[in-house]
């Protein structure tokens, strides 16, 4: 994967926007498995960090922010600006991850 810049800002520090290309987007939909659902639901029960679900969470977002990336990528973009997350429950279970921003192109000044 091509450096890309990302930013949560509205604009990049020390660089110029030559163009916005619009909307990019990476999606991705996990469901817990039935172990780590038994694993998770037994962690509950003690309380305090539930690692299993940490680490579902953190591949989801990981993986929703590449596939952002490689959109970005296809339509010539060398950054994405205001970039954000959302997440839903599609049923129970099944969660979809969104990553999105603007995409652009930049210049250094």
């Amino acid at each position: 994967m091509d450096t890309t810049l990302i930013t949560t800002s509205t604009s990049l520090e020390g660089y110029k926007i030559i163009k916005h290309l619009g909307l990019v987007r990476g999606i991705t939909v996990r469901s817990r498995s039935l172990l780590g659902n038994m694993a998770g639901g037994f962690m509950s029960l003690f309380g305090g960090k539930s690692s299993i679900y940490t680490e579902l969470c953190e591949k989801t977002r990981k993986e929703a922010y590449e596939l952002m990336i490689l959109h970005a990528q296809e339509i010539g973009a060398n950054a994405v600006i205001n970039m954000r997350y959302d997440a839903n429950e599609v049923m129970n279970g099944i969660t979809e991850v969104l990553a999105y921003g603007t995409a652009a192109v930049v210049e250094k000044v």
